[in-house]
């Protein structure tokens, strides 16, 4: 099965600290595991995993 990314964009201070300091500044994700509404996402350099809800996560957007 062909792995799934999605690229994210952080929202606020706490999500871009992990941005910068655990993702290195890199957008896209590996996707995990998907639900009816969250989806567990993998950073490409594999420091920091995450759950994101698909609309209006307070952490996180999708971008397109």
């Amino acid at each position: 099965m062909k792995t799934k990314f999605i690229c994210v964009e952080p929202l606020n201070s706490k999500s871009k600290n992990r941005f910068h300091n655990l993702m290195n500044q890199l957008h896209s994700c590996r996707v995990e595991q998907e639900t009816s509404d969250k989806i567990f996402l993998s950073s490409i350099t594999g420091r920091y995993n995450f759950w994101m809800n698909k609309v209006s996560d307070p952490n996180w957007k999708i971008v397109k």
